[in-house]
């Protein structure tokens, strides 16, 4: 899963991203002080993993992963060029969801490039900009298929041209791609586009250290941020930047005897991988054994043979059957053997679902 970290200069982005990644990116206060996008991979936190190591005595702990890309800062006529422009654009075009940071704290030694503090205004320039850049992605796109429908030969250019038609109309209203009422036949001619405003929203509402706790879910400007996120179908979680990089830089004790006393239960990036699993329709099954536990990532929904798949192509092509137990259940057993003494192993077929936390010994024969 790899996802942009966005939004106008000086909201907190480089800061958040140093503390979900340790890793370090500058974070001067001055626009387009992040020039090329910082890369950083971490560790899906995930509880399950560590119990069922330690009852395998596991050599190898391997955790799902998320890699966030922190993106230079956007300003109005990014479309067009102006700051970083088409340069900051084309690395969107490679996420897989944006965590959009919003800025919902005042601080007057932080300077704001339109000098008021305006959550929703600040949303809104970036969003108009992604759509103005995928007018100009779609309006490339008929300017190739025009010829070739013209002639109504080419049936399938044809189609496309219209559908063209129909999305740029709903653009130049305004109107992010996401939003487009898609029909069957339309879905694979839209995912084609890669468009920037077709990618799914995590608001991420950066807040001031004093409103930290319950307080700061509620303060006016982040009630804004979470209404229009509701409106438009995207997620929203609250932080602290400047807090979470603090958290960084503690050991788990402390982190969490930190938590506790602002009456939080989970870290800034517990939650941002949470609500990135949720918006991207995700879940993990786990592996575990002597040599290894490790947790792999699948889209929910996704049947046996081909979560057998992500471990190798030869575990779905002769996939027999998934001896599959809920991980719970097989603390609660003390291992495989014990499950299956009490019969709490199931044997699945090719039409099995996944669930989230199914631990899985896949059966196969090339």
């Amino acid at each position: 899963m790899k996802l942009g970290v966005v939004g106008l200069p000086n909201v907190g982005k480089s800061t958040l991203f140093n503390a979900i990644t340790h890793a370090g990116a500058e974070a001067a206060n001055y626009p387009f002080c992040t020039i090329e996008p910082n890369v950083g991979v971490v560790a899906v936190p995930d509880e399950r993993l560590d119990k069922l190591a330690a009852l395998y005595n596991s050599k190898k702990v391997t955790p799902a992963v998320v890699e966030f890309v922190d993106i230079a800062g956007l300003v109005k006529g990014a479309s067009r060029g102006e700051g970083l422009g088409n340069k900051f654009l084309s690395h969107i075009r490679e996420v897989d969801a944006i965590v959009h940071v919003v800025r919902c704290f005042e601080d007057e030694n932080v300077t704001h490039v339109e000098n008021t503090i305006d959550p929703i205004r600040d949303i809104e320039t970036i969003n108009l900009e992604l759509i103005l850049a995928d007018i100009e992605a779609v309006q490339k796109r008929m300017d190739r298929t025009r010829n070739a429908a013209r002639g109504g030969s080419d049936k399938g250019a044809a189609r496309e041209f219209s559908f063209l038609e129909k999305l740029l109309a709903h653009l130049e209203a305004e109107q992010p791609a996401g939003s487009y009422p898609l029909t069957e036949e339309e879905a694979p001619l839209m995912q084609a586009l890669f468009l920037l405003s077709a990618k799914p929203v995590i608001y991420c509402a950066n807040i001031a250290e004093k409103d930290m706790g319950e307080a700061g879910e509620r303060t006016p400007l982040v009630l804004k941020v979470k209404e229009y996120a509701h409106r438009h179908h995207a997620e929203t979680i609250v932080i602290c930047a400047k807090t979470e990089e603090e958290l960084s830089a503690m050991d788990e004790e402390d982190r969490a005897l930190f938590l506790e006393e602002f009456g939080l239960k989970e870290s800034g990036l517990d939650k941002l991988v949470r609500a990135s699993y949720s918006l991207l329709g995700l879940i993990s099954y786990l592996t575990a054994g002597e040599k290894e536990t490790r947790a792999w990532t699948i889209v929910k929904g996704t049947k046996a043979p081909q979560a057998a798949g992500k471990i190798h192509s030869d575990f779905e092509k002769g996939f027999i059957r998934a001896e599959v137990v809920d991980w719970e259940t097989l603390l609660e057993c003390g291992g495989l053997n014990g499950a299956r003494e009490k019969g709490k192993v199931r044997s699945e077929g090719k039409d099995y679902v996944m669930k989230d936390g199914d631990v899985v010994l896949f059966r196969f024969n090339v």
